[in-house]
């Protein structure tokens, strides 16, 4: 991905808040210009100060407009067969999550779409949610398996979520997610299924080159922490760093495990505690918000956001796009209800989406607006970075900018 050397661009008249500081405020630069060369940021800094080597380059005139780093949507479950649209009546009926997944509901119907779906299929129903992602700003996406819970689908899942960024301007990061639930085949003895089905599908997504991290789900309705561990173990034993949704319904001891493994990520969070927040720190893992499920599911329950700051765990924010709790595309509104439900600051809610999503993915190449890092950004059509989070159903993108060329 990226474009040649030929491709140098001056964007002058911008307003730039590039996320590259550790302010209590937003940094904006006004006057500014960024130099793209090829697929990098070359230079950024006041409009007066440019260096002369750059002069030559083409100009495109911002015309005043705001400029952040291209988006990161850090935890998405983007490939998937069916929807999940007559659950939803369930949920307004009064029945929770796990009664719905106790009833043959949840992942498991998904999983029976998934695997009937072929390969086109799968990648023609990613591409509507996927374009609308792009239509928001997003340069980098997330992307996990988890609903095929057998070895063919859930390598099959992964080269779905390569060949995305092949036809489409945006990078892609994946997550195996074998380990998300248990199969109904092997309901009545789970280790086996670890044994039989997780662990070999991760060997032959890892063998062809389809898995960035190694992801689970800890809960009742999913995996426990011993079975998740032969997973983890087998992540280190290929050199995979690890992730995990942990303490969204229930305190069941994910933080610990997912810390043990030095996790860059635990996500969800809604029930951990102040010795998780802790362990985090300590383990550098990046808290990932997600307040689209929180949305769905109607919970009550909220990720202990004080603590996350008390303790300078950084936030990442992201649409948890799935077709069960979480369907939701825009990040723009996951910002919106990140701040309104969590009280998330507009600050934390951009960081959310750019540096600390970057550090979700352990991505030191994007998320910042300075020097060296890749040419994704976005030209947005607002006044102020704080109207992310303080406006509702709106989309003011101008331009998309990613490896240094316009959509």
């Amino acid at each position: 991905m990226g474009n040649s050397k030929t491709n140098q661009t001056i964007f002058t008249n911008a307003k730039i808040v590039p996320m590259s500081g550790n302010s209590d405020d937003f940094e904006i630069i006004e006057d500014a210009v960024i130099v793209s060369d090829g697929d990098i940021i070359a230079w950024v800094g006041p409009e007066k100060n440019i260096p002369q080597k750059f002069k030559n380059f083409k100009e495109f005139n911002v015309k005043g407009k705001l400029i952040t780093p291209g988006f990161i949507d850090c935890h998405t479950h983007l490939v998937f067969g069916g929807n999940r649209s007559t659950e939803f009546n369930m949920r307004l009926n009064g029945k929770s999550y796990e009664e719905i997944a106790k009833a043959g509901g949840g992942i498991a119907s998904t999983m029976k779409s998934t695997r009937s779906a072929t390969f086109d299929e799968l990648l023609q129903s990613s591409l509507t949610r996927l374009d609308d992602m792009i239509r928001n700003g997003v340069t980098t996406v997330e992307i996990k398996s988890g609903y095929g819970l057998d070895i063919e689908t859930e390598c099959l899942m992964l080269r779905v979520a390569r060949r995305l960024e092949t036809i489409r301007p945006i990078r892609v990061k994946t997550s195996f997610l074998g380990s998300h639930g248990i199969s109904p085949e092997y309901k009545s003895n789970p280790n086996k299924y670890i044994e039989d089905i997780c662990l070999p599908a991760l060997t032959k997504a890892h063998e062809e080159g389809l898995v960035d991290a190694v992801d689970g789900f800890c809960e009742t309705v999913a995996l426990n922490t011993e079975q998740l561990k032969l997973v983890f173990e087998l992540a280190k034993k290929l050199d995979l760093p690890v992730k995990l949704h942990a303490e969204q319904l229930s305190h069941s001891g994910g933080v610990k495990l997912a810390t043990s493994y030095n996790a860059i990520s635990v996500d969800h969070l809604e029930y951990a505690n102040e010795d998780d927040v802790k362990l985090m720190s300590g383990a550098g893992s990046i808290a990932v918000i997600l307040p689209g499920a929180y949305y769905t599911l109607n919970e009550t329950q909220k990720p202990p956001i004080e603590l996350f700051r008390k303790y300078n765990v950084p936030m990442a924010i992201a649409t948890d796009c799935n077709p069960g709790s979480s369907p939701l595309t825009s990040i723009l509104l996951t910002m919106n209800m990140s701040s309104t439900l969590f009280k998330v600051t507009p600050l934390e809610a951009l960081s959310g989406v750019t540096k600390n999503a970057a550090k979700a993915l352990s991505l030191n190449d994007r998320g910042q607006i300075k020097e060296g890092m890749i040419s994704d950004f976005v030209i947005w059509d607002l006044e102020h970075p704080a109207e992310f989070s303080y406006r509702i159903g709106f989309n003011p993108i101008y331009k998309r900018i990613f490896g240094g060329s316009f959509d």
